[in-house]
């Protein structure tokens, strides 16, 4: 994502989806190492596309919501992310989505990682997963810096399309480390097996390059295994985010879950101008220019602490 030229000569490649629920829980941990490495890195994602079109649709939806919602619920023990009071659906696919995001890169860092965290809210905070155009700018409007006419254009645009499919078959060329992966995490990251026989990078994974050699870290990790790949390739390379007061954490992000408020600010939370959005295992707080404009104002109107 930084676009700036790498001090340090390291590229950071993050495999992720925005409807993953264990790249949701990770957002505290990616949150503060791309804070931290702002400037110092060339950070790239990589959208995997992890609900494809040519995925058999369910014989019985209903019971697939149910089954995939026990699941996310049963990820939202280890990682501590928020998850909707009620899944509408399981995503249909990943592609809207994976399009909306990429096409937002050409508005910017800023703007591309706030779509990115909407889209991730419409399935984990909203329980309507952006799994259509129509439903990605609606769970994108509002985005400060978005021009929304230009977002949609460019995501239907071929160069999107080719940049996405390039994506996808990027994350299914998987580095052998992780073709087996042993460890004590409740999603270590093994690589996953495909439908064509091959594999591709468990989600999210991070590929961290560099002049010397190259390290990876899959699945859901602790902050500490990231830090300490940086150091192996580019010792005394920052790895550790200055944690602002918690009213300006919350003026920078605009939208932050109890995890992530607790790794990316300091001092008594919530500030008093945060904004509650109820979840179904506890809060998203929204900074109150964010709340005016997020969707979820359409479901539950936000409350205040």
């Amino acid at each position: 994502m930084h676009r700036v030229e790498a001090m340090h000569g390291v590229e950071v490649v993050e495999y992720t989806d925005p409807l993953c629920p264990w790249a949701w829980g990770s957002e505290p941990v990616f949150r503060g190492l791309r804070a931290a490495l702002a400037g110092r890195v060339r950070w790239r994602r990589v959208y995997c596309v992890l609900f494809d079109d040519d995925d058999d649709p369910p014989p019985d939806p209903a019971a697939e919501t149910a089954w995939y919602a026990e699941y996310v619920e049963e990820i939202g023990t280890h990682t501590g992310a928020p998850r909707a009071r009620r899944l509408s659906r399981v995503a249909a696919s990943s592609w809207p989505s994976s399009l909306a995001a990429k096409a937002a890169e050409r508005q910017g860092d800023e703007t591309a990682e706030r779509v990115l965290r909407r889209l991730r809210e419409s399935v984990f905070v909203l329980g309507e997963p952006a799994d259509t155009m129509a439903l990605a700018l609606s769970a994108v409007r509002g985005v400060p810096g978005l021009d929304r006419e230009r977002l949609a254009a460019d995501a239907a645009s071929a160069a999107v399309r080719e940049a996405v499919l390039a994506d996808r078959a990027e994350a299914r060329r998987p580095v052998a480390e992780v073709l087996s992966v042993r460890g004590g995490s409740p999603h270590p990251g093994a690589a996953k097996e495909t439908a064509e026989g091959g594999h591709r990078y468990a989600l999210p994974t991070l590929l961290v390059r560099a002049p010397g050699g190259h390290r990876v870290v899959p699945g859901w990790r602790p902050y500490e295994e990231y830090a300490a790949a940086f150091e192996e390739l580019s010792p005394g390379l920052p790895t550790r985010p200055a944690r602002p007061a918690a009213s300006e954490a919350l003026a920078r992000y605009r939208s932050l879950t109890g995890p992530e408020a607790a790794a990316l600010s300091v001092g008594p939370w919530p500030p008093p101008a945060a904004v509650r959005v109820e979840t179904g295992n506890g809060p998203l707080w929204l900074h109150p220019d964010e709340a005016a404009v997020h969707p979820a104002r359409d479901d539950d109107a936000p409350t205040a602490p």
